[in-house]
């Protein structure tokens, strides 16, 4: 049974009154919608009420809605639908400086649909029997892979921030689209690689197309607005600081003088404690300075990361050829939200079989990018056998397969 204007107005009795249960109201819609109502019916009975809805309370919503219980899959089905019902309380003009982690990615939206269009109208130019210069479809194909940095920066630093701030499902779902672009993507290299004619006119373009036109409207409706009301200026410096460590796609933004962070009162103490300890660190195999440990962490020729045990990162190491890309915003944030959902399952079937001492290794081996990546986790623990955390261990084997025999002398 739907519920009618009286039901949900006396919630908002006015644009100025008691908004404590708003979110309730928007719930209810929202469920409404999922229960297989119109849109536009929703957005035409609602329409006084909706034109003052925020994006950053649509993401609250959804987010309470997921730990409700409604799954994600689903919300991320529908977001379309959600967007219809909301957009005339979405948009607007945000005048960022140029500078800004949220300016660059928008720039990048607008280039990334031009690529799609440039890569539709070739594709409709071979079905057409047209000449066409496929020099030009192969930069289209190569500015495509290096978009891949633009997905890795939210993944890796927009992502952990909003869920600092108690936004973890609108990022977790949009993950899942990232996800699905990327599927789409391979499918769309292994044709060109093919070459032949008719296995370019195969390339979806059109669905690649509508894909990013679609999410990036939820990005830019949505999870931007929302993270633009949450996080902080001095945040936002020091994830441009982090964007630049892990590098553009389309285009590299002008430079940008950093502003550090304010240091809170608990780093400040920990500061603190390291003075009075002189700036060592006592172990029972040795001693060593704190600039040692850590020069020494980072020169190990392998990748490292500590999750605690309670699935918290901890730590990762700072190599100079990192595998798969880290950022400080990963710091505190759990293990779990920096998976893709599709590997969350799994993440947790190692930590429990850690915790219950079922496992005392977890290793994988991928191929990337022509190189063959060897990925061991293992269970940390106390001298009693208390779990402390995982330990992931990320290695580059390409060359170490192909020793053979020995080797006692210096090159």
């Amino acid at each position: 049974m739907y519920i009618t204007i009286p039901a949900i107005y006396p919630v908002v009795k006015s644009m100025h009154g008691d908004y404590a249960d708003k979110k309730e109201a928007l719930k209810r819609i929202i469920k409404q919608l999922h229960e297989g109502r119109s849109p536009d019916e929703l957005k035409n009975e609602f329409k006084e009420f909706l034109a003052h809805v925020t994006p950053l309370e649509i993401a609250q919503v959804e987010e309470e809605l997921v730990k409700e219980g409604l799954p994600r899959e689903e919300i991320r089905k529908l977001c379309d639908l959600h967007l219809r019902v909301f957009e005339d309380a979405l948009g607007g003009a945000v005048n960022l400086p140029d500078w800004h982690p949220v300016a660059i990615l928008l720039s990048e939206h607008k280039m990334l649909i031009g690529y799609a269009r440039d890569l539709l109208a070739i594709v409709n130019a071979l079905k057409s029997e047209k000449t066409v210069e496929l020099e030009a479809l192969h930069q289209i194909i190569e500015s495509l892979k290096s978009a891949e940095n633009h997905y890795v920066r939210e993944e890796n630093v927009l992502f952990p921030l909003l869920e600092k701030h108690g936004i973890t499902e609108p990022p977790a779902v949009m993950w899942m689209e990232h996800d699905a672009i990327r599927a789409l993507k391979k499918e769309i290299y292994k044709l060109a690689e093919e070459k032949s004619p008719e296995a370019l006119k195969q390339i979806p373009a059109e669905k690649l197309l509508e894909m990013l036109q679609s999410h990036f409207y939820k990005e830019n409706n949505i999870l931007f607005p929302a993270s633009l009301r949450v996080i902080g200026e001095s945040e936002w410096h020091d994830a441009r600081k982090q964007f630049d460590e892990i590098g553009y796609c389309c285009f590299t933004p002008e430079k940008h003088t950093h502003v550090e962070r304010e240091v809170s009162p608990d780093e400040k103490a920990g500061y603190q404690i390291m003075d009075a300890m002189e700036g060592k660190v006592n172990l029972e195999t040795g001693t060593l300075s704190i600039e040692e440990l850590i020069a020494m962490l980072n020169s190990l020729p392998v990748d490292i990361s500590f999750v605690d045990s309670e699935d918290t990162v901890r730590y990762y190491n700072d190599t100079k050829d990192r595998i798969f890309p880290r950022t400080k915003a990963v710091i505190g944030r759990k293990v779990q939200n920096c998976h893709p959902q599709k590997s969350v399952d799994k993440v947790n079937a190692i930590l429990n079989d850690f915790r219950n001492g079922k496992r005392d290794r977890a290793e994988f081996w991928i191929n990337l990018k022509g190189r063959l990546i060897y990925i061991r986790y293992f269970p940390v623990r106390d001298r009693n056998g208390k779990y402390l955390g995982c330990l992931e261990v990320t290695q580059d084997i390409t060359e170490v397969k192909k020793i053979e025999g020995e080797k006692r002398l210096l090159d």
